[in-house]
């Protein structure tokens, strides 16, 4: 039996000049929007305590374009525009539903630009892509196929602050429940900056330190940068050399976190991690930085999203668990383990390497909690914290829309 999933394809293209100038409009015309239907919500929410809603909105954009200021919005696809409102009724959906902040204005500068087109607003002949307003097809580089049978129902156009433009393709495709060979194989992962993972089976993966390795390089673009007056189109080509730094070390990062989760998820039937609160400790302003290298939130996301794929079974079990102070042998749990303890010897005289140990706890956790269909219950001293140890549901995944 299968299913259809959606799956977005990612690629790069390379705009003519009519094109860059007519997505950029697009660009330019979709944040104004966006920021001028927020403006009005704001406006009544905090002013009135009424809610707008989209019908609202897009009434309100029809008649923004019959304004003298306004006019030039009809130059652009309108499908951009109202999907723009759509994003943005989403936003205050989750807001109100408090599952998210409230929304935020889309700056020019440290906003990513991009454009979302349905299938109404774009069409797609014989393996090419042509956008509304555009005469010609987008130039794209396909670095991999589409899905035999396969049509895009959405294409999102971004432009990155280096300057790279990339088209994402929304298919539906279907795909098999359980695409990868059926294994007993089960493996506990424990986060770290030294080693970026360690496996319950011994294993340590090293942590490449992409953002170390050119860190000099970018504090000489930096400092060129500031260098620069303001406004000049050399501060803007300098900030141009800034952000390409950047995205070659987020590219190399996430081809990294590609191979390495894929590798853990056709490997192993069960895979098992710690649910990590990566926003709070990015507090510590020490490790902040390599904290953020690591990219533990990204490492997680791939995995949900392809043990969802190969039919595997990703199992979170809950952040207070003393993964790294339980002694696997007997089950004591140390009274404290500082972050320069990296071997400990127990009271039962086992002797402990504090990731390989914590990786193994983090699986028997996680296997007795998947068996008995119960919660894992964190170890930790109430008194220390204030709260009680109640039983914590492990997590299970859901299939996402990923970005390949």
């Amino acid at each position: 039996m299968t299913q259809q999933v959606k799956r977005a394809f990612k690629y790069r293209f390379y705009p003519t000049d009519e094109q860059a100038a007519e997505l950029s409009r697009t660009f330019g015309c979709v944040r104004l929007v966006y920021n001028k239907a927020l403006e009005e919500r704001t406006r009544a929410w905090y002013g009135e305590q009424r809610r707008i809603s989209y019908v609202q909105s897009s009434a309100a954009l029809t008649e923004w374009k019959k304004t003298g200021e306004l006019a030039f919005l009809t130059e652009v696809s309108s499908v951009p525009l109202q999907q723009a409102l759509r994003h943005l009724q989403t936003a205050f959906g989750n807001f109100f539903a408090k599952r998210a902040k409230y929304p935020r204005y889309k700056s020019r500068k440290k906003s990513r630009a991009s454009a979302e087109y349905t299938r109404s607003a774009f069409t797609w002949r014989d393996g090419q892509l042509t956008l509304a307003k555009m005469a010609g097809p987008l130039d794209i580089r396909w670095s991999r196929p589409l899905p035999e049978g396969t049509e895009p129902t959405t294409a999102t156009v971004s432009r990155d602050a280096a300057g790279r433009w990339f088209v994402s393709l929304l298919c539906e495709d279907t795909i098999a429940p359980a695409p990868a060979p059926a294994t007993d194989a089960a493996v506990g992962i424990d986060a770290g900056i030294t080693s970026l993972v360690t496996l319950s089976t011994g294993e340590k993966v090293a942590n490449p330190r992409h953002e170390r390795k050119d860190r000099a390089r970018l504090a000489k673009a930096q400092r060129e940068l500031s260098r620069k007056a303001k406004g000049s189109a050399n501060r803007e080509k300098a900030r141009r050399r800034v952000a390409e730094v950047h995205a070659q070390i987020a590219d190399r990062r996430r081809d990294f976190l590609h191979k390495l989760s894929t590798r853990l998820v056709r490997e192993n039937q069960t895979v098992v991690i710690e649910d990590l609160t990566v926003r709070n400790l990015l507090k510590n302003g020490t490790l902040a930085r390599a904290i953020s290298d690591a990219a533990w939130t990204d490492l997680r996301m791939m995995l949900e999203y392809k043990c969802a794929w190969y039919g595997r079974e990703l199992v979170v079990i809950d952040r207070w668990f003393p993964s790294s102070k339980l002694c696997g042998t007997c089950g004591t749990v140390a009274a404290r383990m500082p972050l320069n303890v990296r071997e400990w010897t127990c009271d039962c005289g086992a002797v402990h390497d504090r990731d390989v140990n914590a990786a193994r706890n983090i699986l028997a956790a996680g296997l007795a909690a998947s068996a008995c269909g119960d919660g894992v219950r964190p170890q930790r001293e109430s008194s220390r914290t204030g709260r009680s140890s109640v039983k914590q549901e492990p997590q299970r995944v859901t299939a996402g829309i990923p970005r390949l």
